[in-house]
């Protein structure tokens, strides 16, 4: 990674398409933003965006079918790193999980996480057991569902895992959206990390995405439900500066216990904090 180098990204804030849509059509969709927008490294679509289908099993694949031989073809083509939100995968043993995607420019796959809070009871998708990071030049990037959203211990991972940009593809269609714009900022602030919450647009969903930087502050916001792009250009640099500094210029959560202290048990999760594995870079949690 390179500190310093700025991260240009588009949010896509779009309908779902039908899952049977040629993904041609997709493919120009994504170089028609990069043609808006030039210099665009990241380009982000809501949750389940390519999976609109009568019932989530009809667009299920598996993560090493056709379709994502081809969306990685279409981010190696344009050059970018794409995270198509996320699709319906096919597990091994016959499992439905929902699973956000990203591709590299070299047209690889190169990050995939299952929605480990599916919204019970009304989402019929398999939990996922894992929390997932991954890196770009600027900077490193993890992932969180729409639902996930309302469960801190997975941004909280995230950042541990040393995230400084959580990607929140979301399919909100009710009334609860307010709550879940709160909770973005909430999830930015209580972890100094960014965090980029792109809902699908209107009349399917509700929209109101929004990008929250490591302070809680929101740096660009769709101002409805109508189909919009939000571009901005991310310096991911900012969150080591705001953990070093402390939000408001006051609080450094990251840096709240010394190695001396004693561990703080957490009955809920028949585990402990351990001061000495609490600051970011912690490593993998499985």
């Amino acid at each position: 990674m390179h500190p310093g180098m700025s991260l240009p990204v588009v949010l896509a804030q779009a309908e779902p398409v039908p899952f049977d849509r040629p993904l041609e059509v997709f493919a120009a969709e994504v170089e028609a933003l990069l043609t808006e927008h030039p210099g665009t490294r990241l380009v982000m679509y809501p949750e389940l965006h390519l999976c609109r289908a009568e019932q989530p099993a009809d667009a299920a694949e598996p993560l090493d079918g056709p379709r994502t031989r081809q969306l990685a073809q279409i981010a190696g083509d344009l050059g970018v790193w794409l995270a198509p939100g996320s699709l319906c995968e096919r597990g091994p043993a016959g499992e439905l999980f929902n699973t956000a995607v990203a591709f590299s420019p070299g047209g690889e796959l190169v990050a995939s996480y299952r929605k480990v809070f599916p919204w019970r009871p009304y989402e019929p998708y398999d939990p996922g057991d894992r929390f997932v990071v991954f890196d770009l030049p600027e900077g490193r990037v993890g992932f969180a569902i729409c639902y996930d959203a309302w469960f801190p211990e997975i941004t909280r991972h995230l950042a541990w895992m040393g995230a400084e940009l959580v990607l929140n593809p979301v399919q909100t269609t009710t009334r609860d959206r307010a709550q879940e714009l709160v909770l973005a900022r909430a999830n930015a602030i209580v972890n100094q990390v960014f965090v980029a919450s792109l809902n699908v647009a209107g009349p399917f969903g509700m929209g109101c995405s929004l990008v929250v930087g490591p302070e809680g502050q929101v740096l660009a916001e769709t101002p409805g439900a109508e189909p919009a792009v939000l571009a901005l250009e991310l310096d991911l640099t900012e969150v080591a500066r705001v953990r070093e500094h402390g939000t408001a210029g006051l609080n450094r959560m990251w840096d709240q216990f010394t190695e001396s202290d004693a561990p703080i048990e957490l009955p809920l999760y028949q585990g402990r904090i351990e001061p000495g594995r609490w600051r970011p870079g912690g490593g993998d949690p499985r």
